[in-house]
């Protein structure tokens, strides 16, 4: 049977439920009908009391509970009834979300040869163009070949042929066929900027091998699409697993980004307009600037071009890789790698609309300041990422081999030659001991040596003679009173590229007197110092001249972030090392000799835009701006008296002085206001005349009456109108 459902009226309503009551106390009580069956409509009144109560007597006398608690089962089972179908929406369109990520995307890939002939992009030192495996070992020369920039393998010391070093006059034509490319591109859609992502993505992730393989190559290949010959070892030295994490999976991460979030965060950004500018809207555009220059470090050769090249090209700036841009129908020549020296740099510096430099502040000739030099010439906007000297902070209530794991590689990764790696080490005094110990045992399974041959943890140290420089800082923290504590071991080095390695080093007993503990090192050197309270750490991490990052560890999230919070620095990993800038959201940067300005995340993003404040009409054209009666020119007498209670009206702190100054301002537009300059023009005039006429009965008077005439003209010294007027007269 269906639910039975009462009718209960007020008294004086039209029918008594007083009988039907009585019948369906009788079904409920031969067990004719069940208790949920009894759902009541009713409103309030006193026949609808005792219809309550005594139908909730008869089902109590059945032992089935209060009517009141079957009351509330049926309330919840309507409220399902109002929910169940949106649940089954949102689920079916949850279902349908999923089976369409299923469906792979249309994305085009991208053909780079990448082939093993014989023909070089860059011409080796052979007189019939060809090279040979195992054949020349590079040997700088004692002077720099301003038309050729040298390329060898730093694992090996094999020469790998040369990049040209583009003269001035080529820089500015590369930029000016980019600047042409970059008005067609910036008229692109985000849709079409996303496409050109993905054909990157793609193309990322099923050729991961080959980039970590050849890296530099790769990148010239998809840049300017030249045949470039594989060569059996590469250019930066790493290990294909550090290839791997600092190359692939950041650029991965940030293209992963962009695809996600790029275009929410170049849309126009709508902003509040203010108590006095309530009938308007008030946005920011993010517009792009033109074509964006940048300098960029050896240590991450590909993730380093594409990092800025990435932002570049979705907000609207210049970018090129030639076949992903056919593909999306971009013009070509809107990006070009180029080649070169300090000069190169220069002519760059000068041509671009902004300049983004990763880098040192202490290169050779300090190229930082150079480049600040030519962007103040055409006032374009520049970035710096500098380098640093982060602090890796180590709290005792850690889980000590955890921590140390991630120490030895925040230290070691890519040799230790990284702007955010770890270079001072600072452990709490209670487990100081235990910590180095973990750290040497580690450190002690580390093997140097040529990365491609697969078999060894840590490849070479890219530039030449930064060896010599890393021993020299070890050696001088030795002279000093620090102790060696461990060391990595090498490999199978051959004899011409011993130099280019350094076994990963542990000291301890370190202070802030060694230049260890001061310069940036970017080797694989581990200085371990002991600290015994939380200010004491916070005071020796910012005893630096870098503010970059830090990491800093503790057992208490709270009191990491304590600490972290105190540290000057543009980036903080609590708990952790560099994750950071894993996450693409977030900026990337520094302070102090670190640099400033920001790549990555939206600053990064935005950093590459035009920022254009732009405001309208709310209710155009129903409501326009229109200037006050009272302040419009002429201004009226009452014009300071009309903006000093629009003032206290719009920005007063007490409710009824806004009011009482509203009012004012009301009045003040109603009445008919008497311009003040009208005024002062009616009070010359009259003041000209009277002078004038002064003047002439003075001419037309005796001469002694003209003494009165020259009197009458003195009468208005104050008045350098009347005073003109008479001279002119």
């Amino acid at each position: 049977m269906g639910p039975l459902i009462f009718v209960a009226e007020t008294v004086g309503g039209i029918t008594s439920p007083a009988s039907k009551a009585g019948k369906h106390v009788a079904l409920l009580q031969k067990g004719e009908i069940s208790a949920h069956d009894v759902p009541l409509l009713f409103e309030s009144g006193f026949k609808t009391k005792l219809l309550l109560k005594r139908i909730d007597g008869a089902i109590q006398g059945l032992g089935w509970g209060r009517f009141s608690e079957i009351e509330g089962e049926t309330e919840s089972a309507n409220r399902m009834a109002f929910w169940w179908p949106l649940l089954v929406l949102g689920f079916a369109f949850a279902l349908c979300r999923f089976l369409l990520m299923l469906i792979p995307p249309n994305v085009p890939s991208i053909d780079v040869d990448a082939s093993d002939g014989t023909d070089l992009y860059v011409a080796p030192l052979l007189d019939d163009g060809k090279t040979k495996e195992n054949s020349f070992i590079y040997i700088p020369s004692r002077g720099r070949t301003l038309e050729k920039v040298q390329c060898y393998e730093p694992a090996t010391m094999k020469y790998l042929g040369f990049c040209p070093a583009l003269r001035p006059d080529e820089v500015r034509e590369h930029v000016a066929q980019a600047r042409k490319a970059q008005k067609i591109w910036a008229q692109s859609s985000f849709k079409q900027r996303r496409q050109f992502l993905r054909i990157l993505l793609k193309y990322i992730i099923e050729h991961q091998e080959l980039i970590c393989d050849q890296m530099t190559c790769v990148v010239l290949e998809l840049f300017v699409q030249m045949p470039f010959k594989r060569i059996s070892s590469r250019d930066t030295g790493k290990t294909m697993v550090d290839a791997s994490l600092g190359e692939i999976m950041t650029t991965c991460e940030k293209i992963t980004w962009l695809l996600s979030e790029g275009e929410r965060w170049l849309k126009p950004e709508y902003r509040s307009t203010g108590r006095s500018m309530l009938h308007k809207t008030a946005k920011v555009e993010f517009h792009p600037l033109g074509v964006i220059g940048a300098i960029v470090s050896w240590n991450y050769p590909f993730h380093n071009i594409f990092n800025p090249m990435l932002a570049a090209v979705f907000s609207g700036n210049g970018v090129v890789i030639k076949a992903a841009l056919a593909a999306v129908g971009a013009p070509e020549n809107l990006v070009d790698v180029i080649t070169g020296f300090a000069e190169t740099g220069e002519a760059l510096v000068s041509s671009v609309d902004k300049i983004i430099f990763v880098g040192s502040p202490d290169v050779v000739a300090h190229n930082y300041l150079r480049i600040m030099r030519n962007a103040s010439d055409t006032l374009i906007p520049v970035t710096l990422e500098l380098g640093g000297k982060d602090a890796f902070i180590v709290c005792e209530d850690v889980d000590v081999p955890h921590v140390a794991q991630i120490a030895v590689r925040a230290a070691l990764q890519s040799s230790g030659q990284n702007c955010a790696g770890a270079e001072r080490f600072y452990v709490h005094q209670d487990i100081y001991s235990k910590f180095v110990a973990e750290v040497v045992r580690i450190v002690k399974s580390v093997t140097a040596g040529p990365p491609l041959s697969g078999k060894y943890d840590m490849g070479a140290i890219c530039m030449q003679e930064h060896s010599e420089k890393l021993q020299n800082l070890v050696n001088e923290a030795l002279d000093k009173g620090a102790e060696f504590a461990g060391r990595g071991s090498f490999g199978n080095l051959g004899e011409d590229a011993v130099d280019q390695f350094f076994p990963p080093t542990v000291l301890v007993n370190v202070n802030h007197s060694m230049q260890l503990m001061q310069e940036e090192a970017f080797g694989p050197i581990l200085p371990i110092m002991k600290f015994s309270s939380d200010e004491e750490v916070v005071k020796l991490a910012n005893d630096s001249r870098y503010g970059l990052g830090c990491a800093v560890f503790s057992g208490s999230q709270r009191r990491a972030k304590a600490i972290a919070s105190q540290i000057h620095c543009g980036m903080a990993a609590i708990n952790d090392f560099a994750s950071t800038y894993m996450c693409q959201s977030l900026p990337f940067g520094g302070v102090k000799d670190s640099g400033f300005g920001r790549f990555a995340g939206i600053e990064g993003l935005r950093a590459c835009c035009l920022v254009k404040s732009v405001v309208e009409d709310r209710w155009w054209p129903f409501i326009k701006t229109k200037i006050p009666k009272p302040i419009q020119y002429p201004v009226a007498d009452n014009g300071f008296e009309f903006q000093e209670s629009l003032v206290e009206a719009l920005y007063g702190l007490n409710v009824w002085d806004r009011l009482r100054a509203l009012v004012h301002v009301l009045k003040m537009l109603t009445e008919q206001n008497t311009p003040s300059n009208s005024t002062r023009e009616e009070m010359t005039e009259h003041e000209a005349q009277e002078p004038r006429l002064n003047h002439i009965k003075g001419i037309t008077s005796s001469s002694s009456e003209g003494i009165q005439a020259e009197g009458a003209h003195t009468a208005y010294p104050l008045n350098p109108l009347a005073q003109g007027n008479l001279q002119c007269e």
